[in-house]
């Protein structure tokens, strides 16, 4: 486990460098908390945790030499959702803030937050993950070639966020343009965050809906050999794109009403922290609860598609993607964080994103044996060396192809302007 502490050692020391404490006075505090570069360099840390997510759910990196015990970064496994919740919550409060401020924002709104921050990365991500697919011997039905390069399936499985930032966004801009009381507005933001929840829980994670009930148990069901019906192809497949969702909601009311939430932590500050602390961790709980019970892959259960524990599922693991981010913004007060990497990390958290799965293809010969089935049988040289280096060299990979993507992105913004 010598990588995971490393990796915690890491951790600390870049939560250690730029870190700045307000005091322990119960005036003292951070009232650039929330500022632009406070925001980023949160955005950078949760962009780093995904990284971290994405590597951990190497096979390799998930069992300790085969003996199926906890391997190296295993608390990263689950994680993911989290460190997306506090992009989400970021983007809510970014979207109020600016709303709130600039009396023009929703004028060209659709140009510079939707096509050219989300919707361009998105098809250029789809070329970029094309070629790189085709070059690596990689064969599509042209049928899957034309969905894919349309963008209604998945090229790129991890571009999910994108897609859905992109849902949420054009949400925001009809609501906010089109209804005057802006209290309904907060409601309908979260009718349609409930309903892309409540999509993937009918929808499940592939089309269980294309053959009899339970035919993908079935071995020999032809389904199994159809592209259409496997896992991460088409839109809302996965519980990966709704679980942290919520937190976007929780950030525009966290900026709308963010004079009042801080007046009120001014008083007994410490002991509100507490209670928020207990409180996240009492959600942590009801998550794993949620989870354990219940399940996201209620497929596999025999049962068919098993729609209602999904929806139970839901509830349960909203409230910790909500409460997490809520308890950073509470700590940010008193304790803030921004450094080198942490802005470096936010500025380029979607380039980073984005090109991360090209990078953990292409270094999976590191881990894994050669002339084995696609990463099914983990490599580990003595000390587990080859896990580090891999660690290192996807680090390494991403920023430089997310450096090239970001400069892709805006040569294609210029044609497109």
């Amino acid at each position: 486990m010598y990588l995971t502490y490393t990796v915690y050692a890491l951790i600390i020391a870049l939560l250690i460098w730029g870190g700045k404490f307000a005091g322990f006075k119960k005036d003292q505090f951070h009232e650039d908390s929330s500022s632009l570069e406070a925001m980023k360099s949160l955005r950078g840390f949760a962009a780093i945790g995904v990284i971290l997510h994405h590597i951990s759910q190497e096979g390799a990196f998930q069992m300790a030499n085969g003996r199926g015990n906890p391997g190296e970064l295993s608390p990263f496994v689950n994680a993911g959702f989290i460190f997306v919740a506090i992009f989400f919550f970021c983007s809510g409060y970014g979207l109020i803030k600016s709303y709130e401020t600039k009396p023009d924002y929703l004028n060209g709104f659709m140009k510079k937050r939707v096509l050219k921050t989300l919707v361009i990365p998105y098809y250029v991500s789809i070329v970029i993950y094309g070629l790189a697919r085709f070059g690596s011997g990689e064969r599509f039905a042209p049928l899957q070639w034309v969905t894919n390069l349309i963008g209604i399936t998945m090229m790129n499985p991890y571009a999910w966020y994108p897609v859905i930032a992109a849902i949420l966004y054009i949400a925001f801009y009809l609501i906010f343009k089109n209804v005057k009381n802006k209290k309904l507005c907060y409601v309908l933001m979260g009718v349609v965050i409930l309903a892309l929840g409540m999509g993937f829980c009918v929808n499940g994670h592939f089309p269980w809906f294309a053959g009899p009930k339970n035919w993908w148990l079935d071995r020999a069901s032809p389904l199994h050999s159809k592209w259409w019906a496997r896992q991460q192809v088409w839109w809302l497949s996965g519980e990966w794109w709704i679980n942290s969702c919520p937190a976007l909601l929780i950030g525009m009311i966290f900026a709308h009403y963010e004079v009042q939430i801080r007046d009120w932590f001014r008083k007994l500050y410490w002991p509100k922290l507490l209670l928020i602390i207990v409180l996240t961790f009492l959600t942590f709980a009801l998550s794993g609860f949620g989870q354990m019970k219940f399940g996201w892959w209620t497929e596999w259960s025999g049962r068919g598609p098993d729609i209602g524990r999904k929806i139970a599922t839901y509830f349960c693991v909203i409230p910790y993607s909500i409460m997490v981010p809520v308890m950073l913004f509470a700590v940010m007060l008193k304790y803030k964080v921004s450094n080198p990497i942490s802005r470096f990390f936010g500025k380029y958290s979607l380039e980073t994103y984005m090109m991360n799965l090209i990078v953990i293809t292409a270094f999976r010969f590191l881990i894994y044996k050669p002339n084995t089935p696609y990463a099914s049988v983990p490599l580990y040289k003595a000390g587990n060396y080859n896990l580090a280096i891999y660690f290192a060299a996807v680090f390494a990979g991403t920023i430089l192809l997310g450096l090239l993507y970001k400069l892709l992105n805006s040569l294609v913004q210029k044609l497109v302007k």
